[in-house]
């Protein structure tokens, strides 16, 4: 049975690679270093296979065709997609039976994913995996959450939909050592008057609520205020869901790193559920 050697949450913003020199130095060096150290505790956990919780930005999926959730099941991942990110072009390899394991049992719990087996990886899987330095050996397993147009699976769904993860890979006999990756949010706009804006009082409310470590007011705070950080904000269902992994796991949160960066667009926060690991019987 696989024991999960980590749960992480991370902020993601290609701006973070393509502009890194619009914030100071000093700043910069510091953010990049949260990154690196998430990377570094990630790495000491020595998984056998990462679960990336991520979103897609119109790349693989457009408002004629946008399912709710998405599970890889490639035996490889090109990325970035994206043309004009400024970030070396990797493929990453998959793990194909992780991700049919995945979701076989996601069908059994009733949820209802799709499925692609030609998925490829923007700014949003990338950015956080390339700012921690993460072996891009590591067989991956990408799940993407529709955090982009409505209607969306709600706060609770995700969470839900974590607590089953939690559950299905410690129940997984193909790899012994397994690491969670949520990335996106905090509070940011994009393409809104909004944007450059930073709501640090959303940012700070919820990583307060995290570390209190109550699902149930996590999910009402998201929920009802989400609409306040900006349509970027929609990005904490993967946070969401990592929670609802790391409650069936024994994990708490601990805020590694967070700061408002408007300049960046972005309120970047780095996150890491923590514990005894628990390994299913």
């Amino acid at each position: 049975m696989a024991e999960i050697t980590g749960i992480y949450t991370a902020s993601h913003t290609p701006v973070m690679l393509n502009f890194p020199d619009r914030i100071p130095a000093e700043l910069r060096n510091e953010i990049f270093g949260a990154y690196e150290a998430m990377g570094r505790d990630f790495e000491s956990g020595k998984p056998d296979a990462l679960i990336v919780l991520s979103n897609d930005h119109l790349h693989n999926f457009f408002l004629d065709n946008f399912p709710a959730l998405c599970i890889g099941t490639s035996e490889s991942y090109e990325s970035p997609i994206e043309h004009w990110l400024k970030a070396k072009r990797r493929t990453f390899q998959g793990d194909q039976a992780f991700g049919s394991y995945l979701l076989q049992a996601a069908l059994q719990a009733d949820f209802d994913p799709a499925f692609s087996m030609d998925m490829v990886l923007d700014h949003g899987s990338l950015t956080p995996l390339e700012l921690a330095g993460l072996d891009p050996d590591l067989p991956i397993v990408p799940v993407l959450f529709n955090c982009v147009q409505p209607p969306m699976p709600t706060m609770r769904r995700c969470y839900n939909f974590g607590r089953f993860l939690g559950t299905a890979i410690r129940e997984y006999e193909g790899v012994e050592r397994v690491a969670i990756l949520a990335t996106g949010g905090i509070s940011h706009d994009i393409a809104t008057p909004r944007m450059g804006m930073v709501n640090r009082e959303f940012d700070e409310n919820l990583l307060q609520l995290l570390e209190a470590g109550d699902p149930d007011k996590v999910i009402t705070y998201a929920t009802d205020f989400v609409h306040t950080a900006g349509n970027g904000a929609e990005e904490i269902r993967m946070w969401m869901a990592a929670m609802g992994a790391a409650e069936v796991s024994g994990l708490q949160f601990e805020r590694a790193y967070y700061k408002a960066v408007n300049d960046w667009y972005t309120g970047i926060g780095i996150g890491h559920f923590v514990g005894e690991n628990v390994k299913a019987a």
